[in-house]
């Protein structure tokens, strides 16, 4: 359909024109096929949810939120050199009143913004970050969240590139983990390889049998093309707290090996010391009888 040139479009302003159909035009502002995006005044915020004061997810759901949010945080720099955000239990709004909020959600190329007492930087609206978070993961904790119907569209309609759907209980399919990716024809396909390798944010993400907390489980776990696991804060503390102890036992050992070659050096300088001491007590006596002990 023809549209005004004279229409304002927050879509132009994303630079995802490229990407969306118009299917419809009222009151100056467009639809697309989609999504809606509104221009918001500052006092439109003031009707956005940012708490609602509902109870927790289950522990397990928290406790592996935590575990790949602080993964990401905690060695950013063994997977990225891009700013990034990597929520757990934020809304992202998509249009005003209209939203959903990922078990976790990573977003790369945005900064986390300056002020946190403005109510508009509580949440993720995608016309202030000007794009779409690249990943989004549910845990399914019950079987009425919809996360492999309802949940699933929505995110494929918006345009999230990666959806992450970890099962733990076994409530909506026998695969404890399954990533999709987002297609042409923006319907989700299943990765199908050991690390799920997700290359557009160079993270994979696998299953890995251990200790987080200390508890013992299998956990979701991203990791690295090659399958090495991104490690938590926790995890480099215990492991720099090993390589300084590690360090700790080899100075001591050295300094061992070095008091021990002390002790062998003073030794043998005593020893030598002796002998010197008994060759001048021969050579005096041997002087006393007229013997010459210089000679051969």
């Amino acid at each position: 359909m023809e549209t005004s040139e004279k229409t304002y479009s927050l879509i132009d302003d994303l630079g995802l024109r490229n990407h969306y159909e118009v299917v419809a035009e009222k009151n100056g502002k467009l639809v697309y096929s989609r999504t809606v995006y509104y221009e918001l005044a500052e006092s439109d915020y003031d009707d956005f949810i940012t708490e609602d004061d509902e109870p927790m997810d289950n522990l397990l759901s928290e406790k592996i939120q935590r575990l790949l949010v602080d993964s990401l945080q905690s060695s950013a720099f063994d997977w990225t050199e891009r700013d990034f955000m990597a929520c757990a239990n934020v809304a992202i709004y998509y249009a005003k009143g209209e939203c959903i909020v990922p078990d976790m959600f990573l977003s790369l190329d945005v900064r986390h913004p300056k002020s946190w007492r403005e109510k508009k930087n509580k949440y993720y609206l995608l016309w202030h970050m000007k794009k779409l978070p690249e990943l989004a993961l549910e845990v399914v904790s019950n079987k009425v969240g919809k996360e492999d119907s309802e949940k699933m569209s929505l995110y494929a309609d918006l345009g999230i590139k990666y959806y992450i759907i970890y099962d733990p209980y076994f409530y909506l399919s026998k695969e404890e983990l399954r990533v999709y990716q987002l297609h042409a024809n923006q319907s989700y396909v299943l990765i199908e390889d050991e690390t799920n390798f997700m290359p557009e944010i160079n993270l994979g993400i696998q299953l890995w049998k251990g200790f987080f907390e200390k508890e013992e489980g299998s956990w979701a776990r991203w990791c690295s093309k090659e399958g090495e696991i991104i490690r938590t804060g926790s995890e480099r503390a215990e492991d720099e707290a090993t390589r300084a102890e590690a360090e700790k036992q080899r100075a001591e050992s050295e300094a061992k090996k070095a008091e021990a070659e002390k002790q062998r050096a003073d030794a043998e300088k005593q020893r030598a010391d002796a002998a010197e001491v008994e060759l001048q007590k021969l050579k005096e006596q041997l002087k006393a009888l007229g013997l010459n002990g210089d000679k051969d």
